[in-house]
């Protein structure tokens, strides 16, 4: 599909509503709700060395980890969003222990949506100015419209996603975006306030030359994940690649979707069902890497083909250029899927 550049994300979504295979209306509004709520979290981001909000608030997620105060206002700001549009029936946050419903007009829980959101990934990056972003997964509900959304509603495999997207908070700030049709990126304009048409059709490179993953944590990973990141540095053929990891997996992801690359981030014996949330992170991020080309697995299998069993279920990942991700697989194959020790 030619993509002409400079349209607005409003005009694109319009022009394209017919790959979208439900209500167009629909599609437009929620990701209408993000976009709105996204400006706000850029706007406060961007002046956070300026005022008393970045640095901790005091209070630990769901996950135990101290909650920056970006990482609050970034939640409240999209939960607060989407639950005034008739759209969400509920809402599941990475900082929030439960989802949320969201009964609708009249309290007659008809809306036909739930959204998984990452509100601020990354956010220990804040305070040094490095990118940070936000994370978004959209289903459609599986229970019948009239009734209170259930945690059934949220517990889907990520190949059931009809859309999924992240914002990237940088020295500018993108929407990229797939309702399964390919990827596409926004940048926002500051001066209007509107976002335009600047990465069309993002795909993977084939082959790439970097590699991302936390070096510091090497003696505790799985025997394949080592094996790779030594071929990885090994002077041959067309290595060593490069290392390049920004510890925030939309900044990570996003670099290496438009330079070549794989992101990494395995099972630890600290960590023995890995760090990254299966529904907030490695979903939607799966659902953009396939749509743009590449591949994302755990390892051993693909990302999107995982049963949730929880909501706040954790998994190893493994996601980039194609052919990276499957030497990487090769290398995980050699041994029996353990516990690292």
């Amino acid at each position: 599909m030619a993509v002409q550049k400079n349209k607005t994300l409003g005009e694109f979504i319009i022009e394209n509503q017919s790959e979208f295979q439900y209500s167009s209306g629909e599609l437009s509004r929620l990701i209408n709700s993000i976009r709105l709520a996204a400006k706000v979290v850029n706007h406060e981001v961007n002046k956070a060395g300026l005022v008393d909000i970045i640095g901790q608030a005091g209070e630990v997620n769901v996950q135990g980890e101290d909650q920056q105060k970006l990482d609050v206002f970034a939640n409240e700001t999209f939960i607060n969003t989407m639950t005034n549009r008739e759209i969400v029936c509920g809402i599941a946050s990475e900082e929030e222990e439960d989802f949320i419903t969201i009964q609708g007009r009249n309290g007659q829980n008809e809306n036909k949506y739930v959204v998984l959101i990452d509100p601020l990934d990354g956010s220990s990056n804040i305070d040094v100015n490095v990118s940070v972003g936000t994370i978004f997964s959209i289903y459609r509900r599986v229970t019948p419209a009239g009734t209170p959304v259930s945690l059934e509603d949220f517990l889907q495999a990520g190949n059931r996603q009809v859309a999924a997207g992240y914002i990237i908070y940088g020295t500018s700030t993108m929407i990229v975006y797939s309702t399964g049709h390919g990827v596409n990126g926004f940048t926002l304009n500051p001066a209007l306030g509107t976002y335009y048409l600047s990465h069309p059709n993002l795909s993977f490179p084939e082959n790439g030359q970097i590699y991302s993953v936390n070096e510091g944590n090497y003696v505790h990973f799985p025997q394949g994940i080592k094996d790779y990141i030594k071929y990885c540095q090994k002077e041959e053929e067309n290595r060593p690649y490069t290392s390049r990891y920004i510890g925030s997996l939309v900044s990570d992801v996003h670099r290496n979707m438009i330079k070549g690359g794989i992101y990494i981030y395995p099972n630890t014996a600290k960590d023995p069902q890995g760090k990254l949330r299966l529904l907030y992170e490695c979903n939607p991020m799966a659902f953009l890497i396939e749509q743009a080309g590449g591949k994302a697995s755990d390892g051993y299998r693909r990302i999107l083909d995982i049963q949730p069993t929880e909501l706040h279920q954790r998994t190893p990942f493994i996601g980039g250029s194609a052919s990276m991700v499957e030497k990487a697989e090769s290398f995980m194959g050699l041994y029996p899927e353990t516990t690292p020790q």
